[in-house]
């Protein structure tokens, strides 16, 4: 992990308010699938249903990655950093092979999420009570 707090291309590009902001959003879309899985649950609702859990999971999925990797898919995938005290302001990444290695680690990040989200959505589909 980077520990230098400083924008290094495909790598690390949000600092502390950012990383925190990431943590939350994690916690968020874990909270609102576990709610989302019991109410289904519950409900006995049929199991296609439970197929929606891949939205918040994927969400707290790209969350918890983004903080734990030090690194904002969203910043990457725009040419954007922050390493500032607040979460929001953002600074350009001029030279385009660092825009191009952050394309591919938001990609990444992306792809993560979403095949974490289709795993706990096809969790949930399947130990949906018959």
């Amino acid at each position: 992990m980077n520990k230098t707090n400083e924008y290094i291309p495909g790598v690390c590009n949000i600092g502390r308010a950012e990383i925190a902001k990431r943590k939350q959003a994690g916690w968020i879309g874990t909270i609102v699938t576990i709610a989302v899985w019991i109410v289904l649950f519950v409900m006995r609702v049929p199991a296609a249903w439970q197929l929606l859990l891949f939205l918040p999971a994927s969400l707290a999925a790209s969350g918890f990655l983004q903080a734990s990797m030090h690194f904002c898919a969203g910043f990457g995938s725009r040419g954007l950093f922050n390493f500032g005290p607040e979460a929001g302001k953002t600074e350009t990444v001029m030279q385009a092979e660092f825009r191009a290695k952050d394309r591919k680690k938001a990609r990444h990040i992306f792809a993560l999420s979403i095949l974490i989200g289709v795993v706990v959505a096809a969790l949930a589909y399947f130990v949906q009570p018959k």
